[in-house]
């Protein structure tokens, strides 16, 4: 923590050795966090950048009222929604790549249907993510693929704490929702995947 506080100062004083010290240990959750948001490496590696060049240039606003991880992950938070909204309008296509985004199908036997079901699956929870609100998208992102408790996500987001968990808690029945019925009209996948659990 000492030593987090001197790299603060000095970054914030200029030092960019400092500041890649202190940026370092983040990158990875930065990054993972723009993926999961952006659908796709190259939107994700552009995001990740800007937040790097934002840190650095509001190092000076950065107050020590939230932890530091946390403040950064705000930032990345917001770019990115700030860009899904941009092409919200102009109805582009997110989250394309869905293995990297951490919404994995968890892996069965090896023969061709397996795969096949598989790839079905993954197609389904695409679709239906791209229909979610950013709001809720971005709930489900920080919660059920980062990770991040309800507190950090709060910080994060700057909302109040129950806030946060009825809005996790509608962005899981919305979800829910949405796969059940993109699910039915793609041929019974539910059944398939029962029919996988009972064997």
């Amino acid at each position: 923590m000492e030593l987090e506080i001197m790299r603060l100062k000095k970054a914030g004083r200029g030092d960019e050795r400092a500041f890649e010290a202190l940026m370092t240990p983040h990158l990875d959750t930065v990054y993972r966090v723009c993926l999961r948001l952006m659908g796709n490496e190259k939107d994700a590696e552009d995001c990740a950048q800007e937040t790097l060049l934002r840190v650095w240039t509001s190092l000076s606003s950065f107050r020590g009222q939230a932890k530091f991880s946390t403040w950064v992950y705000r930032i990345a938070v917001n770019l990115c929604l700030d860009e899904l909204r941009k092409r919200r309008r102009q109805q582009a296509d997110s989250l394309e790549e869905m293995k990297e985004s951490g919404f994995d199908v968890p892996d069965g036997s090896s023969d061709a249907q397996s795969l096949a079901e598989q790839k079905e699956t993954r197609q389904v929870i695409t679709r239906v993510l791209n229909r979610l609100s950013d709001e809720h998208r971005t709930m489900l992102v920080l919660r059920d693929v980062q990770g991040f408790s309800y507190e950090e996500i709060a910080e994060m987001l700057s909302l109040p704490l129950n806030t946060v968990k009825s809005r996790i808690s509608r962005a899981r029945s919305n979800f829910c929702k949405e796969f059940r019925e993109e699910a039915e009209q793609n041929g019974d996948l539910f059944g398939q995947m029962s029919r996988k659990k009972e064997g």
